[in-house]
C-alpha cells in the first residue's frame, strides 16, 4: 500500500509514504540471517550452525534490519512508484517511518518526479516525404568506392613529386624555440598526404617534394590543441622523405568486378547489384528519417508543464548515454581507462559530448510515455514473453535469467513506448 502527496510549495516533488509487508520482511531477514551465520560464534555452537531463533535471542532481530532492508526495498519501492503512478528523477531520500518488531515496515520516500506533458496533435502528422532515388551517379560513386579499396601502393622513382593522394614514409623531428617535445618524432612514419592526420599546415608543405629531400616543416598549433603547452605555439619540423607512394587503380572491367563480388561475372552486373543494394539501403534510410521527423514532430507539438526539464533528467540521460557507449567499447576490450589514452578526451569532454541533444532526448522519452497514457497502451503477458525470448536468443542467455535481471514492469515500459512509436510513425503522411 502506497500513499502519494505531492508537496505544496514545490513543483514536482512529493512524499510516497509505503509498506513493505511483514511476510518481505520475514523473506528479507532469513537471507540476512543466512548471510551472517558463518560468521557468528556462540559458545556451544560451531560458526554456521546457530540457529536464527538463537541468533535473534543474542542479538535481536534489529541487528539484520540494515541488511534486510537493503534485500527487499529496491522491490518495494519499485512496485510502490508503479502503484502510485509517478515516475521519480533522480535518488529519493528515503527514511523509516516505523520498523516495529512483528510487523509491517513503513518508510517514506521525497522524490521529485518528471514534469507533466501536455500533448499536442501526434496522430495523422504531415511529414516531408524522403528521397528514395538511386541514380547512376550513386552507382558510380560506390563503384569508385571499390575500385579505390582495390588500389595498390606503388613506390615511386625519386624523380616523380609528392601529390595529394600520395603516400609517403618520414621522419620527423619537431621542436619549439628550439626545443624538442613530447610526441614531437617518429621515424619511418606513412603519411597520407590531404588525409587530416597531423595538424593543419604539415602535410601540404611536404607536396611538391621528392623521395630523398629533407623538408623543413614550419607550422602553428592550433589554439585548442589538446596538449595545452603547445597550443597556438609555432614549431619547426625537420623533415626527411624516405618513400612516395602512389594508389595504382585496377581497370573497370569484369575481372575487377569478379575480383571484388564472387557471385557476379561482369561488370554490368557488379553495377546491377550495387544498384540494388543502395536502394535498399537508400529506402530503409529514408524510412527512418521519416519516422524520426514523425517523432520529432510530436515532441515539437507537444509541451511541457512549467517548460523546463528538471536538470537531474538531462544530467541522468548523459551518464547513461556515456555508460552504454563505454559499455559497448567494453564489449570491443576497450577499457575506459583505454579509450580517454587513445582518443585524448576526458571525462568532461565526453560529458558535454552527450549533453548534446540531452534535453531533447529526455522531452522525447516523456512524450511518448505520455502517449502510452493517452493510448492506454498496456503490453500483454503474451508479448512479456515474446520480448523475454528475443532478448534471450539476442544475448544468448536462459530466459529465467533475463527475467531475473529485468524486471517485467522495465518489459512492458520498453514494449510500450514502441508501440507509441509505431502509433506515430504508422498514421504519419508523407507530403
Amino acid at each position: 500500500m502506497s500513499k502519494w502527496t505531492p508537496a505544496a510549495d514545490e513543483k514536482n516533488q512529493g512524499t510516497l509514504e509505503f509498506e513493505i509487508a511483514r511476510a518481505q520482511v520475514e523473506e528479507g531477514l532469513e537471507q540476512a540471517f543466512q548471510r551472517n551465520k558463518n560468521e557468528v560464534s556462540i559458545p556451544g555452537f560451531r560458526k554456521g550452525k546457530v540457529t536464527k531463533q538463537l541468533f535473534f535471542q543474542k542479538f535481536g532481530e534489529e541487528a539484520l534490519y540494515q541488511q534486510a532492508m537493503d534485500i527487499v526495498l529496491p522491490a518495494a519501492y519499485e512496485a510502490a512508484i508503479d502503484e502510485a503512478g509517478i515516475t521519480p528523477v533522480g535518488r529519493p531520500n528515503i527514511e523509516p517511518v516505523s520498523m516495529n518488531k512483528g510487523e509491517a515496515w513503513t518508510l517514506k520516500a521525497v522524490i521529485k518526479t518528471a514534469p507533466a506533458i501536455k500533448l499536442g496533435e501526434y496522430l495523422n502528422l504531415e511529414v516531408e516525404a524522403q528521397d528514395e532515388e538511386v541514380t547512376d551517379a550513386d552507382v558510380d560513386a560506390e563503384i569508385k568506392r571499390l575500385q579505390d579499396g582495390q588500389a595498390e601502393l606503388v613506390l615511386q622513382e625519386e624523380s616523380v613529386k609528392a601529390e595529394n593522394g600520395d603516400t609517403v614514409v618520414i621522419d620527423f623531428d619537431g621542436s619549439v624555440d628550439g626545443v624538442k617535445f613530447d610526441g614531437g618524432q617518429g621515424k619511418d612514419f606513412s603519411l597520407g598526404l590531404g588525409s587530416g592526420q597531423f595538424i593543419p599546415g604539415f602535410e601540404e608543405q611536404l607536396v611538391g617534394h621528392t623521395a630523398g629531400e629533407d623538408v623543413n616543416v614550419n607550422v602553428t598549433f592550433p589554439e585548442d590543441y589538446q596538449a595545452a603547452e603547445l597550443a597556438g605555439k609555432e614549431a619547426l619540423f625537420e623533415v626527411t622523405i624516405h618513400e612516395l607512394k602512389r594508389k595504382e587503380l585496377p581497370e573497370l572491367d569484369d575481372e575487377f568486378a569478379k575480383d571484388v563480388d564472387e557471385e557476379v561475372e561482369t561488370l554490368a552486373e557488379l553495377k546491377e547489384k550495387t544498384s540494388k543494394k543502395l536502394s535498399d539501403e537508400k529506402a530503409q534510410a529514408a524510412k527512418s528519417a521519416f519516422e524520426d521527423a514523425a517523432i520529432a514532430k510530436a515532441v515539437e507539438n507537444a509541451s511541457v508543464d512549467g517548460d523546463e526539464i528538471p536538470a537531474e533528467m538531462i544530467d541522468e540521460d548523459v551518464h547513461r548515454q556515456i555508460d552504454q557507449y563505454l559499455g559497448q567499447l567494453q564489449q570491443q576490450g576497450i577499457s575506459r581507462e583505454m579509450f580517454f589514452q587513445i582518443s585524448g578526451q576526458t571525462e568532461d569532454d565526453l560529458h558535454k559530448q552527450f549533453a548534446e541533444g540531452a534535453e531533447t532526448r529526455v522531452k522525447t522519452s516523456l512524450v511518448l510515455e505520455a502517449i502510452v497514457a493517452a493510448e492506454k497502451i498496456d503490453p500483454s503477458a503474451e508479448q512479456v514473453s515474446e520480448e523475454v525470448a528475443n532478448l534471450a536468443a539476442q544475448y544468448n542467455m536462459e530466459e529465467d535469467k533475463v527475467r531475473a535481471a529485468i524486471s517485467e514492469s522495465m518489459l512492458k515500459h520498453d514494449i510500450a513506448m514502441r508501440e507509441a512509436i509505431k502509433k506515430v510513425t504508422d498514421s504519419a503522411k508523407a507530403v
